[in-house]
């Protein structure tokens, strides 16, 4: 079986628990996730969402650009705030 295949038929449950492990940099038993971890488990929840249609707002790495900001025009930076959603 392909990664991408495995991907999309991933448990819901499992799904939301790769989406927390991502967002907390651990395993819900404490242990660390390595970097090798969080690339496959972002691999996963990516194809994941898209297989499944999660609206766009609700993904993982979305970043609403419709709100309007005011920017400091002394500022040189384009930073905005990212929203997590749960």
């Amino acid at each position: 079986m392909k990664f991408e295949d495995a991907a999309k038929s991933i448990d819901p449950v499992i799904y939301e628990r790769f989406k927390q492990a991502i967002e907390l940099g651990r395993w819900p038993d404490g242990r660390d996730l390595t970097r090798e971890q969080k690339e496959i488990c972002l691999q996963a929840v990516i194809v994941y969402e898209e297989a499944h249609s999660v609206p766009e707002k609700e993904r993982v790495g979305y970043i609403d650009k419709s709100r309007k900001q005011k920017k400091d025009p002394s500022s040189d930076s384009d930073e905005m705030p990212v929203r997590v959603l749960h």
